[in-house]
């Protein structure tokens, strides 16, 4: 077949000419060879093919999904790079699938429930107990104060679940784009800058209202007006939503830093949550709120800069975060080893000078006391007003002693932290950039290619030559493509199935 071919170029024939006669030429042994032999008919040998690789292609399927999130933070499709859901690792524990399920869903979950309970807050006999939710309990109509009780639980678990979906909300929807306009990123930090900006937000807001409440009270830069009213069975509603909002708050912490990814201060963190949740508990139950407030507004207010520190880092603004790491420093000394130092020896020396040693009981309209402790309590006596609301309230150096001991092992988990704190700066003094060592980098052992970033690409699956349906167009449309020829004729034999086999080198080449 080479020979002829040779000879017809050589005899001068139309180089158009010879490639039509080609391609009919090569389609009728094509058709030989496809011709099945019968019982009646004499066998033939087929001609001789030239063995060729086997060849594959690629089948696009193109995924008709929308771009949706793939989990709670940054992990939307954007343009045309997308990120891969994490992949399940084979350690993982159920409680770590749940947790992290809590994570991707915690948006989703948070709102639902609040709207679950607006939609029930409709039905008329459901009213009385959904607005325990909405709205401060115990109201006492004659003195326009509140009291305490076990139905401020309801407010509460309306402000965790509030606070959960506010926080990856305002992360998903409004720090992690901002993020990424401002040049974030890298997954770790585009989190931990949403993160800290979060703290921003609710410590901007609270502190300015605990700083508002102590302002305007009779103990405002007076240590001895802490202890001159007690015990508080009754308290303004401003104090009492403030003291129930910071509780609900850390006990939202403690739910994050446990179904988030741990950091390598993960138990200090969580020793100090405790603690805190404990003194705002027990301050609240027992009517210290004065002092709760006044220690409440000294450790925000390095929540303030410290914060906002760590974003001026994510941003990329090193000079001005020296700066604020600077303030976040003297603040934090000032207010967390000096000031509260000073209501931690007004607690050990002052408190006799203006509370009523001995035991009170009753509401706040009918209390009587002092009275000695009753002989036939128990030890556990102290722990009595945790769970009742007018029952017996007793001040003593146990009780004092109790309180100074959570309030002295915060303080030691604060100096801690302040050791770390002094190593950056001695880093910033040396020349070197502001990083925080605290709990700023996850632990040792977190894989970092935990989500997978790449191109948007179709679905693709392999398949042989066989397997390809070049009729399929044709059956969907109803039109039959004739391929193009260079003198515009269709030659007979000649189809669409025959170029593109060639084409992608897929056609037998008969000897």
């Amino acid at each position: 077949m080479s020979d002829s071919r040779a000879s017809s170029t050589s005899d001068g024939q139309d180089p158009v000419e010879h490639s039509q006669l080609d391609r009919q030429e090569d389609q009728q042994h094509q058709d030989l060879a496809m011709t099945p032999t019968t019982a009646s008919s004499p066998p033939t040998s087929p001609p001789t093919v030239a063995p060729t690789p086997v060849r594959r292609t690629i089948k696009r399927e193109y995924s008709t999904k929308k771009e949706t999130m793939n989990g709670p933070l940054y992990m939307q499709a954007s343009n045309n790079v997308v990120i891969v859901r994490r992949v399940k690792r084979k350690g993982d524990s159920p409680w770590k699938q749940l947790t992290r399920w809590f994570v991707e869903n915690q948006i989703g979950l948070s709102f639902n429930l609040l709207a679950l309970l607006f939609l029930a807050h409709g039905m008329p006999r459901a009213r009385e107990t959904t607005r325990k939710f909405f709205t401060l309990s115990y109201l006492n109509p004659h003195t326009g104060n509140y009291r305490i009780g076990w139905d401020d639980g309801h407010l509460i678990l309306f402000c965790i679940a509030l606070f959960t979906g506010l926080r990856a909300a305002s992360m998903e929807y409004l720090l992690a784009p901002f993020a990424k306009a401002r040049g974030i990123s890298k997954r770790k930090d585009m989190t931990r800058f949403s993160e800290q900006a979060w703290l921003l937000m609710y410590y901007s807001v609270f502190w300015t209202l605990g700083g508002y409440i102590y302002f305007i009270s009779p103990y405002y830069l007076n240590l001895r007006e802490l202890w001159t009213v007690w015990p508080e069975r009754e308290m303004t509603g401003l104090m009492k939503g403030y003291m129930l909002a910071q509780l609900a708050f850390w006990i939202q912490q403690i739910l994050v830093i446990n179904i988030e990814e741990r950091r390598k201060d993960h138990w200090q963190m969580f020793t100090h949550h405790i603690i805190t949740i404990s003194l705002i508990f027990a301050s609240y139950r027992y009517g210290h709120t004065r002092v709760a407030n006044l220690i409440l507004v000294l450790m925000d207010v390095v929540d303030l800069f410290l914060p906002f520190a760590k974003c001026l880092k994510y941003l990329g603004y090193s000079t001005i975060c020296d700066y604020m790491f600077g303030i976040f420093m003297v603040s934090w000394f000032a207010a967390r080893h000096v000031l509260y130092l000073v209501v931690c020896y007004s607690v050990w020396t002052s408190t006799f000078d203006g509370l009523p040693v001995g035991c009170f009981s009753g509401p706040a309209h009918n209390l009587t006391g002092p009275f000695d402790v009753p002989p036939e309590k128990s030890s556990i006596y102290l722990l009595e007003p945790l769970w009742t609301s007018d029952g017996l309230v007793c001040y003593n150096d146990t009780a004092k002693w109790w309180f100074l001991s959570l309030l002295l092992f915060l303080q030691a988990l604060t100096i801690m932290w302040f050791s770390l704190i002094i190593r950056v700066a001695v880093k910033v003094l040396k020349g070197e950039a502001a990083d925080d060592i605290r709990s700023d980098d996850e632990a040792d052992e977190e894989d970092e290619d935990e989500f997978v970033y790449e191109e948007a690409q179709p679905l693709e699956q392999e398949v042989g030559v066989d397997e390809i349906d070049l009729k399929n167009w044709e059956r969907r449309t109803g039109v039959k493509r004739q391929a193009p020829t260079a003198t515009g004729v269709s030659l007979p034999g000649h189809s669409d199935r025959k170029e593109l086999l060639g084409r992608i080198g897929c056609e037998k080449q008969v000897e």
